[in-house]
């Protein structure tokens, strides 16, 4: 058999303008597609209705456009997902790996059982075998095996992780009604038929739940590479949440550089005067995926 053609996606979530971090997972992917010929997606991942940010979908593909981006084909939205993700849960709730949970978060929190792992809160199991009488399901839950998930990450290795141990049966569908983060990327995924999954590190926590997920969906499992994650003065992630600064209009060459050499390739500073076009000529022609610095965060971080 022949292998499947490289696509690869971006998938950024709209609350908020496009800043450093996520354009360094907009470069990483990007590049890693085009320079082995391979397509490149964009989707838009807004099934958190709550978080989006009214335009932010617009203002971050002008920000991509202005930088030189160019994508294959239509942006995909999750928010317009929904029946294809209630399709793959009654699949799972069919085989029985999908069963309802009546838990609330205080009472997961407050179990004997439930112990939190760098912040997180591992299910107990407590309805795994049932609902307690009288208490309707609030959520959705996916079973988990008290095996290893492993994978072999482009960058950081062989990477494993008991999900069992170190998430519990978590959550496919929300108590208030959406469809879970995880749920959604393994489905879509699966649709827009992604082989190669290039994304920030501070996600490696959620990886082995998305090929556990796409393994009860009879899915294949794509190649992952985790890039380098950036950060601030603090340590901190760069996101919404840590009010990183947005990308400024009228600097695309110099962001692009910037991106550039945080992915430990070696673009000429010269270029940050240059115009986007050059840059990514320069890249190109160029590009290194070994050269990629391998830092990255614990498979224990919450993702």
């Amino acid at each position: 058999m022949t292998q499947p053609a490289y696509r690869g996606r971006f998938a950024p979530s709209p609350t908020g303008p496009l800043h450093f971090g996520s354009l360094v997972a907009a470069v990483g992917s990007f590049l890693d597609a085009r320079t082995q010929g391979g397509a490149w997606l964009v989707r838009m991942e807004d099934v958190d209705s709550e978080r989006n940010v009214p335009g932010a979908d617009a203002d971050i593909l002008r920000t991509l456009e202005a930088l030189g981006f160019e994508w294959n084909g239509p942006v995909l939205y999750q928010s317009r997902r929904g029946e294809a993700y209630a399709a793959a849960l009654e699949r799972l709730q069919a085989a029985g790996l999908a069963y309802g949970c009546a838990c609330s978060r205080r009472e997961v929190a407050d179990s004997a059982s439930g112990h939190a792992v760098d912040g997180g809160l591992v299910y107990p199991g407590t309805c795994r075998d049932g609902l307690p009488p009288g208490r309707p399901a609030r959520a959705w839950r996916l079973r988990v095996p008290a095996a290893e998930v492993a994978f072999d990450d482009r960058i950081q290795g062989r990477l494993a992780q008991v999900l069992a141990r170190d998430v519990g049966d978590f959550v496919l569908r929300r108590a208030d009604g959406p469809f879970a983060y995880q749920l959604a990327v393994a489905v879509d995924d699966e649709f827009q038929a992604i082989s190669d999954v290039v994304r920030g590190a501070d996600l490696i926590a959620s990886t082995p739940r998305q090929i556990w997920l796409l393994h009860c969906l009879g899915y294949p499992v794509p190649s992952y590479a985790h890039l380098p994650v950036a950060t601030n003065a603090a340590g901190e992630k760069l996101s919404k949440q840590t009010r990183a600064p947005a990308l400024v209009a009228g600097q695309a060459a110099a962001d692009l550089v910037a991106a550039l050499r945080f992915l430990g390739q070696p673009a000429p500073e010269a270029l940050a005067v240059a115009s986007p076009a050059e840059v990514w000529a320069w890249a190109f022609a160029n590009w290194s995926f070994a050269a990629v610095p391998r830092q990255a965060e614990s498979l224990a971080a919450r993702g």
